[in-house]
């Protein structure tokens, strides 16, 4: 519940066309109410033999058709409003949720499944939106529907109405007890459609690997395992859901049929004051009509119940911390590219240090290579210089300045990065090459490509640099996304480099020019390359080698040679025949 009054929080800016539905919904259930007034009144201009008064009932009709078309233009109002709510809420819920990804610190979405993200930001939205407008739809009518029923009862005879009253609440008990028994398992539903969709989301993305270690049986029946779990939790809470409408439209009867005793009872011997039969029959429209949005509420009560639990995972996101505010820290438009590590200690989890009082200091215009076994914290350091992840203790500095007195959109400006995994979105070359500098030329982009070697193959393609890319840069080869991501740092210009192993997928031809063409590009530039393989950084004005987060040499290539120490061993293995 407590999740539903958040959803209540997004509707508020669209308080017009809730007003809009409330009118509607007012208009349609007032003239529906009115409709069993104008059939009791018939009624009794009915009985007794020559007593039957045909222009009486032949206006009753009119009034009831007229009634009838007024209700209908009217509740379809109500329809569109309630789906312009939910639509708009959703819209913006979902837009809210993308915004908060962007803010939630870099650890959040590395310790998330990114499919169940996604299933979060498409999945459980929708089902928000679609819960959102079985609500508007039954809680409106339904309210104005049980006081209006309840106005017209008590006017027509106050102790059945009373009566009615008394036995309805039983349906809101059982309702409400059911509704409890299942929020658990609407929840685990909920989470369980994020796992499969992350999953699915692994297995679609990386094929290639599937294929090539024959794993699609494995992979099947892994799938088969989530996919019956979710099939049981599935099962289990829509059992559950389904109880609620039978047990309380079973009430809801028992209410109808001691409403129906009680009336005839009073028709018969004023048992409980007057009543014609003409009010009698009114009078059991209305006890069903204050019954049925009961009925209605529970009838989607599956629905109600998925939105809910999916509420809960969308206000997971919304609610998780975001990055600490930098809107008091400074701007930089243009640094050196001196930087220092002092007394930097770091660790992704408490129970494994990784780095531990590191400290070096880099000169503006220094290449820098950073060498060392996996797992040692080449990337890791990356990771802290661009402020991915916060430092546990100690500081970085560029240009004498902390890094985290820096906005971290700037600081992160002043670093062109290029990763081993390379990433194209869906789009053309251009706009690919683009992306981290929009307001350049077309001539500037291309001379971009040319230095990186990529405006061969690119002007080979059909369309050129206006040919469309897959997602993810799935009709390219891995060289060429690789090419493509150096051209679009090229086309950055930025004043400091970060290159992770940058030219792992190119072959060596090609890796031997744009090695050139970073020559070029890294002149005057601080440059960071995280390198696997040592003949790539033999000219590095610095190298750093790490073990188990620590820096245990440093020097040039040369230099180090010469210690025969771990550096020494590592070159040796690449180059033993």
């Amino acid at each position: 519940m407590k999740n539903g009054l958040k959803v209540l929080k997004f509707i508020k800016p669209h308080i017009f066309l809730l007003i809009l539905a409330v009118l509607c919904a007012f208009v349609s259930v007032s003239l529906t109410l009115y409709i069993p007034v104008m059939v009791g009144n018939a009624v009794d201009v009915m009985l007794g033999k020559g007593r039957v008064d045909m222009g009486e009932i032949l206006s009753v009709a009119l009034k009831i058709a007229v009634s009838v078309g007024i209700i209908a233009v009217f509740q379809w109002l109500m329809t569109q409003s309630a789906n312009a709510i939910s639509a708009r809420t959703t819209r913006d819920l979902r837009g809210e949720v993308f915004a908060k990804f962007n803010e939630v610190p870099l650890s959040y979405i590395d310790s998330h499944p990114h499919g169940d993200l996604i299933s979060r930001i498409i999945n459980d939205v929708d089902a928000i939106g679609d819960g959102l407008t079985q609500v508007i739809l039954q809680l409106l009518s339904g309210v104005v529907t049980i006081i209006g029923t309840l106005l017209f009862m008590l006017s027509i005879n106050i102790w059945i109405a009373l009566v009615v009253v008394v036995l309805t609440p039983l349906s809101v008990l059982v309702a409400a007890i059911i509704g409890r028994m299942c929020a658990r398992s609407f929840r685990e539903q909920q989470e369980l459609q994020g796992e499969i969709s992350a999953y699915v989301e692994e297995m679609v993305g990386n094929q290639k690997v599937v294929k090539a270690f024959a794993y699609e049986q494995r992979s099947e029946e892994e799938f088969e395992k989530k996919n019956k779990r979710l099939f049981k939790v599935g099962l289990k809470a829509q059992f559950a859901g389904a109880l609620a409408n039978p047990c309380t439209r079973f009430v809801n009867n028992m209410v109808y049929a001691v409403t129906g005793i009680v009336g005839a009872m009073t028709v018969i011997s004023s048992f409980m004051g007057v009543l014609t039969i003409g009010q009698l029959s009114c009078f059991l429209t209305y006890a069903n009509q204050y019954t049925k949005p009961f009925n209605e509420v529970t009838g989607v009560l599956t629905q109600i119940q998925t939105a809910l639990a999916a509420a809960g995972r969308v206000f997971d996101v919304l609610e998780s911390e975001s990055e600490p505010s930098d809107s008091a820290c400074r701007e930089i438009g243009k640094a050196s590219g001196s930087v220092e590590f002092r007394n930097v200690s770091f660790s992704y989890t408490k129970e494994k240090p990784l780095i531990r009082d590191f400290s070096v200091k880099v000169n503006s215009g220094m290449q820098v290579a950073i060498v060392g076994p996996t797992g040692c914290g080449k990337t890791t350091l990356i990771n802290l210089l661009m402020r991915f992840y916060d430092v546990d203790s100690g500081d970085i500095l560029v240009d004498g300045i902390k890094t985290t007195d820096i906005k971290r959109g700037s600081l992160r400006s002043l670093f062109g990065m290029v990763l081993q995994d390379s990433w194209l979105f869906s789009g053309t070359i251009m706009e690919n090459l683009r992306y981290g500098n929009p307001n350049a030329s077309d001539e500037e982009i291309i001379a971009a490509a040319k230095l990186s070697y990529a405006h061969s193959f690119i002007r080979k393609m059909p369309g050129g640099y206006n040919a469309v890319i897959s997602e993810n840069g799935s009709n390219l080869s891995q060289g060429q996304r690789q090419l493509l991501c150096i051209a679009r740092v090229m086309a950055l210009n930025p004043p400091m480099l970060i290159l992770d192993e940058a030219t792992s997928s190119i072959d060596t031809l090609t890796e031997v020019r744009v090695q050139k063409a970073f020559k070029k590009l890294m002149n005057g530039r601080t440059s960071f390359v995280v390198a696997h393989r040592l003949s790539t950084i033999r000219e590095s004005d610095l190298i750093l080698v790490m073990k188990d987060g620590n820096i245990i040499e440093q020097g040039t290539h040369e230099e180090l040679l010469l210690k025969k120490g771990f550096y020494y061993t590592l070159f040796n293995s690449q180059f033993a025949s």
